[in-house]
């Protein structure tokens, strides 16, 4: 089978070497940040998997309530369907996401690309839906601010999942890969949204939190953990095939190097002390 010009001129873009010292510096560091990413959110997605799928599988949905207070209420089977979905495909998308975008796998494997991201958009669209359906029968602990927030990011999810599977469908690759990116940007949201509680009640002592989640900052992270992410990956998609300055590439490369810190001191704290026992627990 015979490929298309975009498959031809993405295929020769993955294999380009990034040219310069600045260039292969930044290269670098950001595969570093991208392993680091890879590994934290697939140790939240078992964690999802061992803590909140775990509990439905063994019918024990009342531990829910030990991370967030009335997620789970008997009389609610509407509610509890949608967000028992939200989880166990939530586990799947954080396990498999980052896997899918490595190119090595793409142009080596390409059968495995294509099976693995069937799954991957199926349970990216159940997992939108899932929490959508959650929203509309019981909504969130936050209010209005909180299922406004939450329920955007469900249709985001879903859009970009559903352009995702078209656009790979019909081989049209370049679009492909700039939904497949927006996609995974709101696919970490989750991953994000934990990690940026934890640094902000260990940083500033959760100034603004409020256990209702009706606080400023909770009002703040009702979309703040989602649309930065949108915002990169459209910088990311727009300018990957432009060449910078060498000091822009230094300075950026710093930037990721500091961002990689953040996240490994973070995921250290989280596994440590809550995702590893989790994980063990179920395991054993």
């Amino acid at each position: 089978m015979g490929y298309s010009s975009d498959e031809i001129t993405l295929h020769r873009e993955v294999q380009k070497e990034p040219r310069g010292g600045s260039a292969r510096f930044l290269y670098g560091t950001g595969l570093l940040l991208v392993s680091t990413v890879w590994v934290s959110a697939g140790l939240f997605g078992l964690y999802i998997l061992a803590f909140y799928a775990a509990a439905l599988y063994n019918g024990h949905l009342a531990k829910w309530n030990q991370i967030l207070p009335g997620l789970y209420q008997e009389n609610a089977s509407a509610a509890t369907t949608g967000i028992g979905l939200h989880f166990a495909m939530g586990g799947i998308i954080l396990v498999l996401g980052s896997i899918q975008l490595i190119s090595k796998i793409r142009n080596r494997w390409p059968a495995f690309h294509r099976w693995a991201g069937r799954v991957y958009i199926t349970a990216c669209i159940f997992a939108a839906i899932g929490g959508l359906i959650f929203i509309a029968a019981k909504g969130t602990i936050g209010g209005p601010v909180m299922n406004t927030g939450f329920a955007l990011y469900g249709v985001l999810m879903l859009l970009a999942a559903i352009e995702a599977w078209l656009h790979g469908v019909a081989r049209r690759i370049e679009m492909h890969r700039a939904w497949a990116i927006r996609l995974y940007a709101l696919a970490i949201g989750s991953w994000l949204y934990r990690m940026d509680y934890g640094f902000w009640l260990l940083l500033a002592d959760g100034a603004g939190h409020l256990k209702n989640f009706r606080g400023p900052f909770d009002y703040t992270m009702a979309f703040f953990f989602y649309l930065p992410n949108l915002l990169v990956a459209e910088i990311f998609i727009r300018n990957r095939r432009s060449i910078s300055a060498p000091v822009l590439n230094i300075v950026s490369a710093f930037a990721l190097l500091l961002m990689t810190a953040f996240l490994i001191l973070g995921t250290y704290y989280f596994t440590k002390f809550y995702w590893g026992p989790a994980i063990i627990d179920w395991l054993t």
